[in-house]
């Protein structure tokens, strides 16, 4: 279970990129938390612990791939890259420097595994191997935040448990229902941000909503086009919300989440987004602590064993829950470098569910919504058509505001 992202640079004379692996092993080896593996404890059993690594050096995990210049395989590469586990012996993130790209360009791949940080938390490790930003030292790693009392606890348990009985269904009925594999596959969607603003100012509603009416509108098209049944049906996704503090060190999972049924089988792509919008304002309204879609945040509440057990249980029961991911991964507004290479495009990663089909991750960077799918390779024949039906359901959004 891991999350990450796949960085596209473009330089304004050649890069060597093994120049860009060294400078960014130098830049890990200054980052502490990026020098810790997870060690298990005997007490309390099933329990876990952050270990330092003797000798730990970051150029021994980094790697520098060069694609053939010809072709553009990146997403080819990034798929592979996507499904290989990480290996838990050592500090758990990976990260590819890989050139070879069109127009001189060359990505950054990197991953961490999600009991290292959440996605809004990653991204603040990764500002720290960027140009600038790595110049301004880490935080210190903050005191968790103090749990709520055992009365709060209590009634938030029973009010979110509540929830999840309600928003239960039966596993037959979840319309992207599949049997998990290890196989992925992983494609690179971007938008015009231009765009999807105009959709705004038009129709209402915030980026994120057009974004989820975009995504069900493509989510149409691609199940019609598989032969699957589209009229009447929900798919549910779940939105997580970072509940991080201003000031909060990345570490660790402070995530809720909100359940939001997109309504596939509404053929008109403007009452798509009238329902998305009024969902999610309903949504907001009862805030991420209340609700299934908070189920996640309670896990930190619980202890070692508990937790265990119990995230075993939720993953067990994801497919009565929701359909799929949908998250939005925050990127600063300003230009981004590395070695002097500006950042153009930015695709996040988020892990696939037990029973699900794809997750999507969604960053806004500068004029771009950039996309990143993670799809159950066993289980999705094609997922290009899905890809396509996203730039396809945005124009068509778009052409609706004339």
């Amino acid at each position: 279970m891991h999350v990450g992202a796949v960085a596209v640079f473009r330089p304004r004379t050649p890069v060597d990129p093994d120049e860009v692996a060294r400078l960014l092993a130098d830049r890990i080896d200054a980052m502490p938390k990026l020098r810790k593996r997870v060690r298990s404890t005997l007490f309390p059993p099933g329990g876990a612990e952050w270990a330092s690594t003797p000798d730990f050096r970051a150029a021994d995990q980094i790697s520098v791939y060069r694609l053939p210049e010809e072709l553009d395989l990146l997403d080819a590469y990034a798929s592979s890259w996507v499904e290989r586990p990480l290996d838990l012996s050592r500090p758990p993130w990976d990260l590819h420097v890989v050139a070879g790209l069109p127009h001189g360009e060359f990505a950054v791949l990197f991953k961490l595994h999600h009991a290292l940080t959440d996605g809004a938390g990653a991204v603040e490790i990764a500002a720290g191997l960027l140009d600038g930003l790595c110049e301004h030292p880490q935080p210190a790693e903050s005191a968790p935040a103090p749990l709520p009392g055992l009365l709060d606890r209590v009634r938030q348990g029973v009010d979110v448990a509540g929830s999840v009985v309600q928003a239960m269904r039966a596993p037959w009925s979840a319309p992207l229902l599949s049997r998990t594999t290890p196989a992925r596959e992983f494609a690179r969607v971007r938008l015009d941000l231009a765009d999807i603003k105009h959709i705004r100012r038009t129709h209402g509603g915030t980026v994120n909503d057009v974004v989820l009416a975009v995504l069900t509108g493509a989510l149409r098209d691609w199940m019609e086009g598989s032969g699957r049944k589209v009229d009447g049906v929900d798919v549910r996704a779940l939105i997580p919300v970072n509940i991080r503090g201003r000031g909060d060190a990345g570490g660790g999972n402070q995530i809720s989440g909100y359940l939001c049924d997109l309504p596939v089988g509404e053929p008109d792509p403007v009452a798509r987004l009238k329902t998305v919008r009024t969902a999610m304002d309903a949504n907001k309204l009862a805030g991420p602590k209340k609700g299934a879609g908070a189920l996640s945040m309670m896990a930190s509440w619980l202890p070692p064993l508990a937790h265990r057990v119990g995230t075993r249980l939720l993953a067990a029961a994801t497919p009565m829950l929701f359909d799929t991911v949908v998250t939005a991964v925050p990127f600063p507004p300003m230009v981004l470098r590395l070695a002097g290479a500006e950042m153009r495009e930015v695709y996040p990663i988020v892990p696939i569910a037990p029973g699900h089909r794809v997750s999507i991750a969604v960053s806004t960077y500068r004029d771009g919504v950039h996309i990143g799918i993670n799809a159950d390779a066993g289980a999705v024949a094609n997922l290009g058509r899905f890809a396509d039906a996203i730039v396809k359901s945005t124009a068509t959004l778009h052409e609706l505001c004339a």
